[in-house]
């Protein structure tokens, strides 16, 4: 297992240094004993009300990649406090990590307004998550009812699917946009066959394309 220390304290006066250092001299300790590999030791001074901090964002940037499972912290509250905690152990339970706290020797124990707000984000997630799988499917009904064919058109289809499309078919976006479809549709419609692109880049790139056209 790999794991990353986050150690907080709220202020940034002098006195909080020994804290901070006491909080990693134990975490340290509790990750041996339990042969936990430490990929990296964050030391933050920041109120824990706050979600915007870079030490925490960090440490959830590593459980993003993958490259650690684990966040171990003195208690919940170095965590984060108030909406703040719920949001980041929402976020942590989201990719499969868990946080491990040195004062309840495991998972913090929490109440039951606390997992059933954990239930509601988690569904809120998977309903947005559908919807845009539907829109995406939506746009992509449209453009082929209006003679799209994404296999004959794009030109890189070989390269396999997946998000690793960067290039934005400028082409493409100009057929699509003739045939009457909004921008919102037309990235829905790429992202459907594997460009990652947003409506703002969509509608950047084709301004471009009718400004150089009309130059």
């Amino acid at each position: 297992m790999k794991a990353v220390i986050y150690c907080r304290v709220s202020t940034e006066k002098n006195t909080q240094e020994s804290s901070l250092e006491r909080q990693k001299e134990e975490l340290i300790k509790l990750a041996s004993l339990h042969a936990i590999s430490i990929v990296k030791v964050i030391e933050e001074r920041h109120s824990g009300y706050d979600v915007d901090r870079d030490g925490i964002i960090e440490a959830i940037a590593l459980i993003k990649d993958k490259a650690a499972s684990i966040i171990l912290v003195q208690d919940d509250t170095r965590l984060g406090r108030g909406h703040a905690k719920i949001a980041l152990l929402h976020e942590i339970q989201k990719h499969g990590a868990r946080v491990l706290t040195l004062n309840e020797k495991g998972e913090p124990e929490l109440s039951e307004t606390d997992v059933m707000i954990l239930n509601i984000l988690s569904a809120v997630e998977e309903f947005q998550r559908k919807l845009v799988n539907y829109k995406i499917k939506r746009g992509m009904n449209r453009a082929i009812e209006n003679g799209y064919n994404p296999i004959k058109n794009l030109s890189n289809q070989e390269q396999g699917g997946g998000r690793e499309k960067i290039q934005v078919p400028i082409e493409e976006i100009v057929n699509l946009r003739k045939k009457k479809l909004t921008f919102h549709e037309i990235a829905a419609t790429l992202r459907g066959v594997g460009y990652d692109v947003s409506k703002a880049t969509v509608h950047r790139r084709y301004r471009e394309y009718i400004d150089k056209q009309e130059e």
